[in-house]
């Protein structure tokens, strides 16, 4: 079965070096060598490639960008992430939905066997993205408990709705209650959270991951 790839990379050599070596490999098809992620978009778009190994760190929309538009989109293509830092990016780069994510430095042979993994329908990560993935979810996990424990169902609703960028009346007409009550709730949620209004709220609620 012949696996067919779009590459994204935004330094000319080491495009190229990739595309030499993956398609040197017999079950891969480079379908498309890109350089920002505008044309990683339009390529997977309209080429529907099984894998698109991608650089984070890219210019015009960056890799956590094209991949917000391929969650959005719901495009079947798989997505393998080149980084070259085990960082929080790398982290949401999986939390946004990418399959593999491998270092930069590691050898040639485990992109390919990377990228077979992840067309296959499993995950692979680079361990040191793994432990910071679990970190991470763990930290977050601590944050949704002591956030439930300090708010009501209610307040907690209430909270989620602001993150989403609704007004209180729109809050009211979604719960069936009145304004000024869904503003009660709102001005309980600020003291428990010690937070100052909405724009804490929302900053709050995206960092615990609770929007």
């Amino acid at each position: 079965m012949t696996i067919r790839l779009v590459i994204a990379d935004d330094h000319p050599i080491v495009l190229a070096g990739l595309a030499a070596y993956l398609g040197a490999e017999r079950d891969f098809e480079i379908a498309a060598r890109v350089s920002n992620g505008d044309e990683a978009l339009d390529a997977v778009r309209r080429l529907r490639p099984d894998v698109l190994v991608l650089d984070l760190r890219m210019p015009v929309k960056d890799g956590l960008v094209v991949l917000r538009a391929l969650r959005e989109e719901k495009l079947p293509t798989h997505v393998v992430v080149l980084t070259a830092l085990n960082n929080d990016e790398s982290v949401e780069a999986v939390r946004l939905g990418a399959r593999g994510v491998l270092l930069k430095d590691a050898a040639t042979s485990q992109l390919a066997q990377c990228i077979r993994e992840v067309h296959a329908g499993r995950k692979w990560l680079d361990k040191g993205v793994a432990m910071r993935a679990l970190d991470r979810f763990l930290e977050r996990e601590d944050g949704v408990r002591s956030t439930a424990e300090l708010l009501t169902r209610r307040e907690l609703e209430v909270a989620r709705m602001v993150a989403e960028g609704l007004p209180s009346k729109a809050i009211a007409r979604k719960l069936a209650i009145s304004e000024s009550t869904a503003k009660l709730h709102l001005h309980h949620v600020y003291e428990k959270l010690k937070l100052n209004g909405r724009i804490a709220l929302v900053r709050y609620m995206r960092i615990q991951q609770l929007d």
